[in-house]
């Protein structure tokens, strides 16, 4: 069976957020990480394939090139459409990447116009007049102003997205979207015509995501946040019921979290009131030359095998900035993703089977060390973070990959637990 639609996500935990969301809506779905070729397999009957890159932060031209890569991949798979997802907080600089990327996207397409709508309404992301909402908080009013590579200080979307490409920005407003498939596909149109490429749409709910998927289901390329994602799944016609996904695998457990965000910040605490292992990793410690890996390991060899642990190097904002400070942006990210790329590699060989990883860019690390390509999409343990399955060189292991955003705060404890 060939793909119905293919997808890019713009980091690992962006796309595992998404395939969940293709899951929900009755497509049997795969998520594969980083620029796949010619040697990357898909799971049997896929309806539906994403691409994981970690082209978020990365120079422009990087990002266009890999996801240029990328939908050459999908095409070839035969996916007539192509998502190109980002982030539900539209994670992104005046250089890029996100117009840049759609742009690319487009001109490889040959498409007129797509349709922009970064609204998750499970986790409080909206669209209204244009502007983007964290529950009741404009953006640039939220936590995510202090995000540590893009941090977002303006919530007007065709204002973000104009400063990102030379092609005119448009909204439809939810006026339009409450009007129904046919006012949206009007306005997209009219949009077109006046030489608009890039079309923003309001969306305060998952039914007015369904009526936007539904618009866009002929457009060649559409962009987004996973609520746009399944809105289109829903459009595609069933093609009858999914088939079962295996539950989480027996073994050992282990949580690594590399996110500063706020809710990250939230789940480490949960889990650390539950009495649960805990373990801080010093950053600046390993940067220095000690070995921060190695006292990990023989911490984790000393726990009990019957309780899942937890290695983090997450920190909160005033944390995140002295150590920032002390190495700098880039670097200490790069030190926080080795040592947790490191320990992830080295826990599964101990046999963890069951691994729960915080942080987009961290999740990128784990499955580059652990050689994982592809996954199954299982069941979700809270909105847009599902279990997945691979098979690694130690054994089949279910991994799940959770945004720094995402989850409940008792996430870690309850989804560790209950499938044990």
């Amino acid at each position: 069976m060939s793909l119905r639609i293919g997808c890019i996500a713009d980091d690992f935990t962006g796309g595992t957020d998404v395939a969940a969301a293709f899951r929900r809506a009755g497509l049997r779905t795969a998520l594969v990480f980083g620029t796949p070729d010619d040697t990357t397999a898909l799971p049997a009957d896929c309806d539906a394939a994403v691409v994981a890159l970690k082209s978020r932060s990365t120079p422009a031209d990087e990002a266009v090139a890999d996801s240029l890569s990328a939908q050459r991949w999908l095409w070839a798979k035969g996916a007539a459409q192509v998502y190109f997802k980002y982030c539900s907080t539209f994670d992104s600089t005046a250089q890029g990447n996100i117009g840049p990327v759609t742009d690319a996207l487009m001109d490889a397409a040959g498409g007129a116009v797509t349709l922009h709508c970064p609204a998750s309404p499970p986790n409080g992301r909206t669209v209204y007049q244009g502007h983007l909402f964290v529950h009741d908080q404009l953006l640039s009013d939220s936590p995510l102003r202090h995000h540590p590579l893009n941090p977002m200080t303006d919530s007007a979307l065709v204002r973000l997205l104009s400063a990102q490409t030379r092609h005119p920005v448009g909204l439809v407003d939810w006026a339009t979207v409450r009007r129904g498939v046919e006012a949206v596909r009007e306005a997209i149109t009219a949009h077109q015509q006046a030489g608009v490429r890039h079309v923003v749409a309001d969306a305060l709910t998952d039914d007015d995501l369904a009526v936007l998927g539904a618009a866009a289901l002929e457009l060649p390329v559409v962009a987004g946040a996973a609520g746009l994602g399944e809105g289109l799944g829903h459009a595609y016609p069933a093609t009858g019921p999914a088939a079962a996904e295996p539950t989480p695998s027996q073994g050992r457990a282990a949580v690594l979290a590399g996110s500063c965000s706020a809710r990250t910040l939230e789940q480490i605490a949960q889990f650390y009131a539950a009495g649960l292992p805990s373990l801080h990793l010093d950053v600046l410690a390993a940067a220095s030359g000690r070995d921060v890996t190695g006292e990990a390991l023989a911490w984790y060899d000393a726990q009990d095998a019957e309780l899942p642990v937890l290695i983090y190097a997450s920190a909160s904002p005033e944390e995140l900035s002295a150590v920032q400070a002390q190495l700098g942006v880039t670097e200490a990210a790069a030190q926080v993703e080795e040592l947790l790329g490191t320990l992830a590699s080295h826990l599964v060989e101990s046999g963890v089977r069951r691994l729960l990883v915080a942080g987009g860019e961290t999740s990128g690390a784990v499955t580059t060390a652990l050689g994982v390509r592809a996954v199954l999409v299982g069941e979700e343990a809270d909105p847009g973070v599902p279990w997945t399955y691979a098979t690694t060189k130690n054994g089949d292991l279910a991994l799940m990959l959770k945004s720094g955003n995402f989850g409940a705060p008792d996430l870690f404890t309850r989804a560790l637990t209950e499938t044990k």
